[in-house]
């Protein structure tokens, strides 16, 4: 279940991709499949034993058109407000549900925009402001500081359009996704986040999963809807100002060390 949209976010075979917080590795699997160069990263490190395995079963099986001795799929632990990147690493950065972890995102967005090379796009998406205010308030549990590495804020409208302003990232567009999604967080923290097993929950669970395999209109239809009046996440395409006439645009190979 992708968030991101590879079309606007303008990834192409050969680019540089950076999957930051990429958790399971959902957007770092499909980076790789297109071709893309491509560093998932985040701060667990048993969820990235579990995305570098997957690389590896995805190459196996083909799903990876790697280039004769060249690797594309990469699994780096990582601080997001501290990368271990050069300057302009990357040419895409995809940032999916993570800024709302993390407690000085302005800092990770800097160092978002600082590994970014001029020109380059960023796809941000946090938690749609209504959506998530409603899961707030249905349960304490949903959110830090009850859940370790929760959510520790809603972001309010236009907020993150101006954080990622303010890192000199330009804003080009915007959409809501996962609509379907919302009314199925509302009945977690209805009933209680870790209660997976209540059986409304696991009956929309079996819902969404059959959306997301079998991709029927009616269902389809209904998320796109419920994406342009209320979305579970709100998504965000931005570009670094490209370099004037006569600066150098090149950046060091994905994966080296920051100089101390």
């Amino acid at each position: 279940m992708l968030t991101v949209d590879y079309e606007r976010l303008g990834a192409v075979r050969g680019d540089r991709v950076l999957d930051l917080g990429c958790g399971a590795g959902r957007h770092a699997f499909e980076s790789a499949r297109r071709g893309c160069v491509t560093v998932a990263s985040d701060r667990d490190p048993d969820e990235l034993r579990a995305v570098t395995d997957m690389f590896a079963a995805m190459d196996g099986a083909g799903e990876i058109d790697s280039p004769v001795g060249q690797q594309l799929g990469h699994a780096v632990v990582a601080d997001a407000t501290a990368l271990p990147y050069p300057d302009a690493s990357f040419d895409r950065i995809i940032a999916a549900e993570v800024l709302e972890h993390i407690t000085d995102d302005e800092r990770a967005i800097a160092e978002l925009a600082r590994v970014l090379r001029p020109g380059g796009t960023i796809a941000a998406t946090v938690p749609a402001q209504a959506a998530e205010r409603v899961c707030w308030a249905l349960s304490a549990d949903y959110h830090a500081p009850a859940v370790p590495d929760g959510h520790v804020r809603i972001y309010r409208s236009g907020e993150l359009r101006a954080k990622l302003a303010a890192a000199g990232l330009s804003v080009s567009d915007s959409h809501g996704a996962h609509g379907l999604h919302t009314p199925y967080w509302w009945l977690r923290c209805l009933v209680g986040p870790r209660n997976d097993q209540h059986p409304l929950v696991r009956a929309y669970h079996r819902l969404l999963v059959w959306d997301m395999t079998e991709a029927p209109p009616l269902t389809r239809g209904l998320d796109r809807l419920l994406n342009a009046v209320l979305p579970k996440s709100t998504v965000l395409y931005a570009c670094k100002a490209a370099e004037r006439a006569g600066e150098s645009t090149e950046a060091e190979p994905v994966g080296a060390a920051r100089a101390a």
